[in-house]
């Protein structure tokens, strides 16, 4: 099934993956081969269903084009386009604050290419950051189950460097210094509001 952005252009899902670290497996050895969206709703349904607080994934709006029907009872989607440029995954409130953010990973080691992200959704991030509103994106290194979450501010700082001609990358090292680690949990998995909590005060 192809989907197109609202410009037409062709949508691809797959991931970026450097090709030195293709046959690498995944060092987890809890739950391997979750996704960090797996991990970011199955951590959400937790908060919800404790009260903790109301956060979830918003739904892409698609518009269908084509569809085929090889069955009389049965519907096949061959191609639709995105209504409009999506912003960013997930938002909710958490203590009476809104909460929006990314959510990206990489199986590079060293390095999180910015090309992962969109001028729209830094645009959407300031926006929610100018109301007073929490914006921040969860990066992992999937490789080595590494998570942080880095707040807009920061991110954008390395947005505007790669916007002047500087590297389209940012450094392991410095996301490490701007982020904060998240470790990996059972029950939420990803508990990311204990560092909202921190940047609450």
């Amino acid at each position: 099934m192809e989907f197109h952005y609202p410009n037409g252009k062709k949508f691809s899902s797959k991931p970026t993956v450097n090709s030195a670290v293709k046959k690498e497996k995944s060092y987890s050895h809890g739950k391997r081969g979750m996704t960090l969206e797996e991990d970011l709703n199955e951590t959400n349904d937790y908060y919800v269903h404790s009260g903790t607080a109301v956060i979830h994934k918003k739904p892409v709006p698609v518009q269908i084009v084509n569809v085929d029907y090889p069955k009389r009872s049965a519907a096949v989607i061959k191609e639709a386009y995105f209504k409009q440029a999506s912003t960013t995954d997930y938002n909710g409130v958490y203590k009476g604050s809104y909460i929006d953010f990314e959510a990206k990973e990489t199986r590079n080691r060293t390095s999180f290419p910015l090309q992962n992200f969109h001028q729209h959704q830094l645009d959407h991030m300031k926006q929610v950051t100018a109301q007073k509103g929490i914006a921040f994106v969860i990066i992992r290194f999937s490789l080595t189950e590494e998570i942080f979450l880095m707040p807009y501010v920061q991110l954008n700082q390395f947005w505007e460097r790669m916007l002047k001609g500087g590297r389209k990358s940012m450094t392991k090292k410095e996301i490490e210094e701007t982020s904060y680690p998240i470790p990996l949990g059972l029950h939420p998995r990803i508990d990311y509001l204990k560092i909202i909590d921190h940047l609450l005060k």
